[in-house]
């Protein structure tokens, strides 16, 4: 089979350029920056095209805009890549009676106040344009009809691109101290996780009937707080006094969701998946980040 991946230069697509490595299939990468074929996902006749050139049956779709702030004040653009773009693709592997994996995010929740992890079924009720385009990009996807495959996911971070733990790393290491939210409760998620996960529903196409939308975050829950924390024991980073503060102390034109924990019992139990603890994943990810720093 041949798959297509869209945002290949992101986390999740440098992540599934590792894992697609080992595949029996062919994976073809895109992205709009240089370095890549070059495909824009927001012209569905180009779309078209690199499909039927390809004979391509899979599109996996890691390209969004993923600004949380700026997409208040961006305009149109984010609605575009956010939802205009996905029910292209969708389109496009409905014609061929393929398979469109999306990306989607924590973010379609955050409205209504709740305490436990977040269901794939529970109602979406975003705070902000970003979450408001994501949920719209599902829905599209669905009213399509095409086989599809919706993964939510949160709090992403890998050894690729810009991230918190990326961030952390250098913070904690050059000042000597620090605020950080505890209010805001979820799950860091490695990249590399998301992509294994993936990759196995692909290759051993565990996606027959089996379309929908899930949740895949690492296991556990944590303030982005205690992340610094452990982000900075980690990588001995001890000097820096880190201090827990609220959300207020740091004014955001997006009110993030105070608890974004999903529940993540359909996509073990229809995959078979085992999924990390966030700390053990964390803890290899600085270990890749420090070793590079040595270098």
């Amino acid at each position: 089979m041949k798959i297509l991946v869209t945002g290949a230069n992101g986390q999740l697509g440098n992540e599934m350029q590792i894992v697609s490595k080992n595949s029996r299939d062919e994976y073809i990468f895109t992205d709009v920056c240089d370095g890549y074929q070059k495909l824009d996902i927001t012209d569905i006749d180009a779309i078209r095209k690199e499909v039927k050139d390809n004979d391509i049956r899979c599109i996996i779709n890691c390209a969004a805009w993923t600004n949380v702030d700026k997409a208040e004040t961006a305009g149109d653009i984010v609605e575009t890549l956010n939802a205009t773009a996905p029910e292209n693709l969708a389109k496009v592997m409905k014609e061929v009676g393929g398979l469109l994996i999306h990306i989607s995010t924590d973010y379609v929740f955050g409205g209504d106040p709740y305490n436990t992890p977040c269901r794939e079924d529970q109602k979406g009720t975003p705070t902000g344009v970003y979450g408001l385009t994501k949920l719209h990009g599902e829905q599209k996807i669905q009213a399509v009809g095409c086989h599809y495959i919706i993964i939510r996911t949160a709090w992403l971070y890998s050894e690729f691109g810009h991230n918190f733990v990326k961030t952390m790393l250098s913070l904690t290491a050059t000042k000597p101290q620090l605020k950080v939210v505890f209010d805001q409760t979820g799950t860091p998620t490695y990249a590399g996780d998301l992509a294994d996960v993936i990759f196995d529903i692909v290759e051993n196409r565990k996606f027959e009937g089996n379309d929908g939308i899930y949740h895949f975050s690492n296991e556990g829950v944590c303030s982005w707080y205690d992340f610094t924390k452990k982000i900075a024991e980690l990588a001995g980073n001890t000097a820096c006094d880190i201090e827990p503060c609220h959300s207020d102390e740091f004014p955001s034109p997006v009110k993030r969701p105070a608890y974004s924990v999903l529940d993540k019992t359909k996509i073990k139990e229809t995959f078979g998946v085992k999924i990390p603890y966030w700390e053990d994943s964390v803890r290899k990810v600085v270990a890749t980040l420090k070793e590079q720093e040595a270098k």
